[in-house]
């Protein structure tokens, strides 16, 4: 390695000096000679890589892809291992090299290269082999806009790959398309639920369908959410199919936010309205169950469920406006993907419902709520009082497994109005 930084004037002498060869070799048409102009500009431009002006980068550039148009796969994997891993590598011999259809050669730039911005990686994972995607999916990080067509096109392998990259961020699009893809799938079930930032909603949807050895090996690998897993959210007038056990740190925290917002301010239907229209589900579910004194349980189970039913009930038994109402069902957490027809026959509905019959029923399924979690209480101090005493220095065991029981729907507005 020379001893200091070559100027512009050494290197663009040196360089006419090689292009001169390069043009006198690829017209003889003598293979080693071309290899062997590649290997000198390589070195020349490696040693001095850290100094060389944007000029300087550019020629390398032009001479370094005249040199690589035809040359064999083995050569071209070798140098795009050795300027992958280089800041101020060719910019264009790098991305034709992460387009290369021989993954040899795509494979350490995808993998390493900073040169590559997040328009290349998106273009290259739109477009190329599984092959591509698995490498792009483990570079140290990864934004949204990448990550949605990893989830979008990557096959298993690639899509469990970048669940298990930490420096991966997926959009909240990108999270219910994982959630979905894991309904069947226990492996990946267990790698994004492991996720400290997933959101809570796409985790309650993850845990439930997940299998009681699964949800095992969640509490084994995260204890510190353990509890929060452990915890029942109970199936309360939504059309889904099973009891769901969850908490996370991104609702504890907006239920911080909330006690510090709403202790100083009234509640009132704008502090609903600005989080669901900005897609917020923590600090939604936070201001309508305090807006209309719900529980918690049953607006966050309500703006889960596909149906629309509970929504309406709750939004008229908090006295909400039809904007509003409106803001809440389009909550894609949910997937409901209404169309103009299907929110004009909801608001229909919406306008038909007393706000004195929306009250009975939230009524109705609070007194559900708390007789559920009474009896689930009496369960669990009956186990506790029959189970053999631990010592002293061992962990009390976690509750079993829970068992799905019969859902409760509120499918029918007037079937709900019988209780009271």
């Amino acid at each position: 390695m020379p001893d200091h930084v070559p100027s512009d004037n050494d290197v663009n002498a040196e360089s006419r000096s090689l292009i001169d060869e390069l043009i006198s070799t690829v017209a003889a048409g003598d293979v080693n000679q071309r290899l062997r102009a590649l290997q000198r500009i390589t070195d020349l431009f490696v040693a001095g890589s850290r100094g060389y002006s944007h000029r300087q980068i550019a020629l390398f550039d032009d001479v370094l892809q005249r040199l690589t148009a035809d040359i064999e796969v083995k050569a071209r994997a070798r140098l795009a291992q050795r300027l992958a891993g280089l800041q101020s590598a060719p910019p264009r011999l790098i991305r034709r090299f992460a387009f290369d259809d021989e993954i040899e050669v795509a494979w350490p730039v995808l993998v390493h290269s900073p040169q590559l911005s997040d328009a290349d990686l998106v273009e290259n994972a739109s477009t190329k082999s599984q092959e591509h995607l698995f490498a792009i999916a483990q570079r140290l990080k990864l934004s949204e806009a990448v990550t949605d067509v990893l989830v979008e096109r990557g096959d298993d392998r690639v899509v469990r790959r970048v669940v298990r990259n930490g420096g991966a961020r997926f959009s909240l699009a990108g999270y219910g398309k994982l959630a979905i893809r894991a309904r069947n799938d226990d492996r990946m079930t267990l790698l994004l639920g492991q996720r400290s930032d997933i959101p809570r909603q796409y985790f309650l949807k993850l845990l439930e369908t997940a299998s009681a050895s699964v949800r095992a090996k969640l509490e084994a690998a995260n204890p510190q959410t353990a509890a929060a897993i452990r915890d029942t959210v109970d199936d309360v007038a939504t059309a889904m199919q099973r009891e769901t056990r969850a908490a996370s740190r991104q609702f504890r925290t907006a239920e911080r936010y909330g006690k510090r917002r709403f202790k100083a301010d009234p509640v009132t239907e704008a502090n609903v309205h600005a989080p669901a229209r900005r897609q917020e589900f923590e600090r939604t579910v936070v201001a309508l169950t305090r807006l209309g004194r719900f529980p918690v349980d049953l607006v966050e189970r309500a703006l889960l469920d596909e149906g629309q039913e509970m929504i309406l009930i709750l939004a008229r038994a908090a006295d909400c406006s039809w904007i509003t109402v409106r803001e809440l069902l389009l909550m894609y957490v949910a997937e409901r993907r209404l169309e103009a027809d299907d929110l004009a026959r909801a608001f229909d509905r919406y306008r038909k419902l007393s706000p004195e019959t929306a009250r009975k029923v939230v009524d109705f399924y609070g007194r559900r709520i708390k007789l559920r979690a009474q009896r689930n209480a009496q369960e669990d101090n009956a186990v506790a009082q029959d189970a053999p005493k631990q010592p002293a220095a061992t962990t009390a065991p976690a509750r079993a497994p829970f068992v799905a029981r019969e859902p409760v729907r509120a499918s029918a507005l007037g079937r709900a109005r019988a209780p009271g």
